[in-house]
């Protein structure tokens, strides 16, 4: 009996060793064994709690389940200039290792192209982009004032000897302090604003005291953290909504701005403005010269997550509006703005550059 066990023994060695050569181990996909056990990092370009933020947040507790690796993603916020500061530091100081990734306004691109502040120290068509979670599909960009300002309403707000309507921001370049001055223009609504708040939270509360009287805010995320803002007679009024080509569902009886414009030319001028929340409302990216194999993976993974039940359920009870663009959509976004005609270019950019 001893004898076969030792023969069974060496010829089942043998059977595994013949295995071994014939079937040699799988060899580790090298951007699998770069993320195992990694830790990418997401930055924010605004503090914690706003829109930004809770996308950035949800996305990382769902995108590392689809990298080669399972990596871990933490969020850290940089707040600062609009999220300016976020979008230089990732695009000029950031590991280009595929290790970092971020996410910044909307508007950073169109500013970047139409050279308005020489702060800017980046070109977005170098960006590894991977996506952006919305494109406004299920959202809107409102303005909403107290009903105890100066103009509470369109028509007040538009005639010339009434007190301009003060509305709060981040900073210069971000959308909340751009889209203020195409309202002014477009629309002949005055319009005066305090920047500086660095976030959406702060904004929320200083509206509240009366620190200021209104502010841009995305439909989504003020829905859900002040439902009775909406409520029939609330002390707040929603005067319009931007980066809607036709109104919102839930805002019937609120007018687009392209409604609101006053010629042919306020028009093309919101359409034009528009188009950076209407393709890039949360636009993640890497730095310029990531590995081209790990730039595709992370877009790869970026896609997969934002088609994942687990990750759409959640957005679902979190109210954020999921309605993604690709890599490839972004870059022809941001190719769109780039080929703009001139004329409403150069209108835009002298615009942006007297205020």
């Amino acid at each position: 009996m001893l004898l076969f066990w030792r023969r069974h023994r060496a010829g089942g060695l043998a059977a595994l060793a013949l295995a071994a050569i014939l079937c040699p181990a799988r060899a580790q996909d090298p951007v699998e064994a770069f993320y195992q056990g990694r830790q990418i990092n997401l930055v924010v370009g605004y503090g914690p709690g706003g829109g930004y933020d809770l996308t950035a947040r949800l996305l990382s507790r769902h995108m590392g389940r689809f990298i080669p690796g399972h990596p871990s993603v933490v969020v850290q916020n940089m707040p600062g200039a609009g999220s300016l500061r976020a979008a230089n530091w990732l695009f000029g100081a950031a590991p280009k290792d595929g290790g970092t990734v971020g996410l910044f306004g909307s508007d950073i691109a169109m500013i970047a192209l139409l050279g308005t502040n020489a702060s800017v120290q980046l070109d977005p068509r170098k960006f590894t982009w991977l996506g952006s979670s919305s494109s406004f599909g299920t959202d809107a960009y409102v303005l909403v004032v107290r009903a105890d300002a100066r103009s509470p309403t369109i028509a007040a707000a538009r005639q010339t000897d009434s007190a301009p309507i003060l509305l709060g921001g981040t900073g210069e370049g971000a959308r909340d302090a751009d889209v203020p001055k195409i309202l002014h223009d477009a629309l002949g609504l005055g319009i005066k604003q305090v920047l500086g708040y660095p976030d959406s939270p702060s904004l929320l509360l200083a509206v509240e005291r009366g620190e200021i009287e209104g502010r841009m805010f995305d439909f989504s995320w003020i829905r859900q953290n002040r439902p009775a803002w909406f409520a029939p007679g609330s002390r707040f009024n929603v005067l319009l909504q931007f980066a809607r080509e036709t109104r919102h569902p839930a805002l019937a009886d609120v007018p687009t701005a392209r409604e609101l414009a006053r010629d042919d030319q306020g028009r093309a001028l919101i359409a034009f403005a528009e188009t950076p929340l209407l393709t890039m409302a949360r636009p993640f990216a890497a730095p310029a010269g990531v590995p081209a194999d790990r730039a595709t993976a992370l877009q790869v993974a970026f896609a997969a997550t934002h088609r994942d039940p687990q990750f759409l359920a959640e957005a679902a009870r979190m109210g954020l509006d999921i309605s993604p663009v690709d890599a490839g959509g972004l870059a022809r976004g941001i190719e769109r703005l780039a080929q703009a005609p001139p004329a409403v270019a150069a209108y835009m950019k002298a615009l942006m550059t007297k205020h």
